[in-house]
């Protein structure tokens, strides 16, 4: 199952594929050769860069907001880890902490 991180904090977005590679393996300490989602954020909130590996090759996919800002979380961690509709409602412009579906529940037996 593809996991969705988020690189807190700014981004230069500047950067290139092999740059973003690199910060999520030295920075994030995370695979990036792993299939999983990788989104960051530059400084004015304006722009969101997403990589991630494809089976042979990297892909960079990058939204520039012509109005608004992203709603990015704030938080002291340098990762936090989304579903992939979380990271839907996050580029759509909601604010992720304020939409959380109920947690699962596992059960061992009905009795």
């Amino acid at each position: 199952m593809t996991q969705v991180y988020l690189a807190l904090g700014t981004t230069d977005m500047r950067k290139s594929i092999n740059t973003l590679a690199v910060i999520v393996e030295g920075k994030l300490r995370l695979n990036p050769f792993s299939g999983h989602m990788f989104a960051f954020c530059n400084r004015r909130r304006d722009i969101i860069k997403i990589l991630y590996w494809d089976r042979n090759g990297f892909c960079l996919w990058q939204k520039r907001l012509e109005k608004d800002r992203y709603p990015w979380p704030e938080s002291e961690d340098e990762v936090i880890k989304l579903s992939r509709n979380e990271l839907k409602w996050l580029i759509d412009g909601m604010e992720i902490s304020l939409y959380r579906p109920h947690g699962t529940l596992t059960y061992a037996s009905v009795i």
